[in-house]
């Protein structure tokens, strides 16, 4: 395994990890709700636990709406179904019955895979440290699951390769484990299909007005650009030109000047009108592809970038130029407000996704209605059915992560 697939595999174990400890924390509020709609459903034989029944339904809709929240996180975003409806009546609406077979299949299989999954990096850190003070146990004792006494130092090395067994178990098992503990809540809090449908719709439509805006705002911007910058510059070479061709009789070396200067002119014209065709789209995308523009635009960045791109495959053009794009104005703040002195850019295809991380050590704090360029970053991402997700505490570090569709 190459060193960039070793730091992948760890990156994918962590994040397995944290998955997991986030699936334990709804999993034993779906075990405390079971035990809840469990005393509900007794005493409502005897007509006391209707009294319960409508806040034990919105407290299913509130712990399946949390798991549906943590699940967004980590991958393609669940819709939730419709709001319930007043009093019992909430009973009759199958996207509840759903979301208590999710809470039976994640209070006892869900429980017991973040249980499981958590033992095992503990008992790996308890075996490969165990070598240190196995002196300090009961003789003839040995930690957690090893199934030998440990009477000797050898005995206690033992133990640690067993420690070792265990880091490769969590290191390759876990991604796995996190896909089938977040697997039902897939299957079972998604709406149906036509409910589905119809958000999606509406989603679509609130999308569609976001590229329309993020569209007539980018045409604004080249205008500006035209007519700030290039056009200005043209035409001063003009009025050069003509002060030069009336000029050359009456004094040559003044004419020599202002023609020199005429030429400065254009040729910082032509360097504005070269950044608003890259500003449309990059011509460096059809010659190097995604990872050679962003090296580029790495190398040019103010504050020292780090860059790591993996791409087995060209993404859609449109995909590459909005990657591009966002990956510009995000080193660009980077440089620009966030004091930093070192800044990273992250780019994978994972799950059909192009997935972008942009981080920084700088100072944090960064509002995205602070007029920092963030909500122009992100409606042209949601222009493309992507999202973006932003984190940046007082103090730093500041990491933007940009997920936009790809295709298979």
């Amino acid at each position: 395994m190459t060193l960039d697939g070793l730091r992948r595999r760890t990156h994918a174990a962590v994040d397995a990890l944290e998955r997991l400890v986030g699936g334990l924390g709804t999993a034993v509020l779906a075990l405390a709700l079971l035990f809840w709609l469990f005393i509900v459903a007794v005493t409502s034989l005897a007509g006391v636990g209707l009294v319960f029944a409508p806040t034990a339904v919105r407290a299913v809709r509130a712990v399946a709406d949390r798991e549906r929240a943590r699940l967004s996180r980590w991958g393609p975003e669940i819709v939730g179904p419709e709001p319930l409806a007043p009093g019992l009546r909430a009973w009759s609406d199958p996207a509840v019955w759903r979301e208590v077979a999710w809470l039976v299949e994640h209070a006892t299989l869900g429980f017991v895979i973040s249980i499981f999954s958590l033992t095992i990096p503990l008992s790996a850190v308890q075996d490969l440290t165990y070598p240190f003070w196995w002196w300090l146990v009961p003789a003839n004792s040995a930690p957690g699951l090893v199934f030998w006494s440990v009477h000797t130092q050898l005995d206690a090395l033992a133990v640690g390769l067993y420690g070792v067994a265990w880091l490769a178990v969590g290191f390759f098992a876990g991604p796995w484990l996190a896909r089938a503990q977040a697997w039902p809540g897939r299957r079972l809090l998604a709406p149906p299909p036509g409910t589905d449908l119809s958000l999606r719709i509406v989603e679509l439509t609130a999308t569609r007005a976001a590229a329309l805006d993020a569209h007539a705002a980018e045409l604004r911007r080249i205008e500006r650009s035209l007519h700030d910058g290039a056009q200005n510059r043209l035409v001063a070479v003009s009025v050069l030109l003509g002060a030069a061709r009336r000029a050359v009789a009456r004094d040559p070396a003044m004419a020599a000047d202002v023609l020199e200067r005429a030429q400065a002119a254009a040729e910082q014209a032509l360097a504005e009108l070269r950044t608003v065709v890259r500003g449309i789209l990059p011509p460096v995308l059809d010659g190097r592809g995604l990872d050679g523009a962003l090296a580029g635009l790495a190398a040019d960045c103010g504050v020292p970038c780090r860059l790591d791109v993996e791409l087995p495959r060209r993404c859609a053009v449109s995909v590459e130029a909005t990657a591009y794009f966002v990956v510009a104005e995000a080193l660009t703040n980077i440089t620009k407000h966030s004091g930093a002195t070192a800044a990273g850019v992250t780019v994978r295809i994972e799950d059909q996704q192009l997935k972008i991380s942009i981080e920084d050590n700088g100072r944090g704090g960064a509002d995205e209605d602070a007029g920092s360029g963030i909500t122009g970053i992100r409606r042209r991402v949601e222009a493309y059915d992507g999202s973006l997700t932003l984190t940046s505490p007082a103090g730093g570090p500041t990491t933007l992560r940009v997920e936009l569709p790809c295709g298979s």
